[in-house]
């Protein structure tokens, strides 16, 4: 859905500029910003990263475990199996077939819940991006500001994602005006230190 929503903001702004020719495209003020790079690499962002990097690698230690011991359990039936009476060694199977289907969900549930983190906690900085985009086209007289990845190409000069990032940071406490309405001229957010 989102890619169809993409193909047609893009189609729509090809057949604007091409229907308005040089005069239109010289009297819009147009820009682009890699939303999901503002998201991801504003503060909160990057603590929303370091966050489900924490989960991702506890749940992907205890699926590391239970799958060493599924092996070693496998290993365990593949020895016994000149021992063990054929039913005794059914049984050994069909547990250890149980016990993978258990994991096999136990997998699925871990990327559900990850997921589920990942929208929870990325939900409101990209709710917060967008709403510092608006105030940047409010403020500058922004016509159109397009997601960077929704446009084959945009010159290097009309990307704003370094500026939106820059703005989410210094604004991550308070948020974005809403409405249609241009918010008032705020004091450019201060660059930040060069190493």
């Amino acid at each position: 859905m989102r890619t169809t929503a993409r193909f047609l903001l893009t189609a729509a702004l090809a057949t604007l500029v091409s229907l308005h020719g040089k005069a239109a495209s010289a009297q819009t003020k147009m820009a682009v910003v890699d939303v999901q790079r503002a998201v991801m690499q504003t503060e909160d962002g990057l603590r929303a990263q370091a966050t489900l990097k924490k989960l991702f690698d506890s749940r992907q230690q205890e699926l590391n475990k239970k799958q060493t011991d599924m092996q070693k359990q496998k290993e365990e039936i593949d020895k016994q199996s000149h021992v063990l009476s054929q039913t005794a060694l059914a049984k050994k199977a069909e547990d250890w077939q149980k016990q993978m289907v258990e994991l096999q969900s136990t997998f699925v549930e871990y990327n559900k819940e990850l997921e589920k983190k990942q929208k929870e906690l990325t939900d409101p900085i990209f709710e917060r991006v967008i709403g510092v985009i608006k105030r940047v086209a409010g403020t500058e007289g922004y016509d159109l500001i397009v997601d960077r990845n929704t446009v084959a190409f945009a010159r290097s000069d009309l990307d704003l994602t370094d500026r939106v990032i820059q703005i989410a940071n210094g604004s991550s406490g308070s948020p974005p005006p809403s409405g249609g309405a241009a918010a008032p001229k705020a004091a450019p957010a201060p660059a930040p230190a060069k190493p």
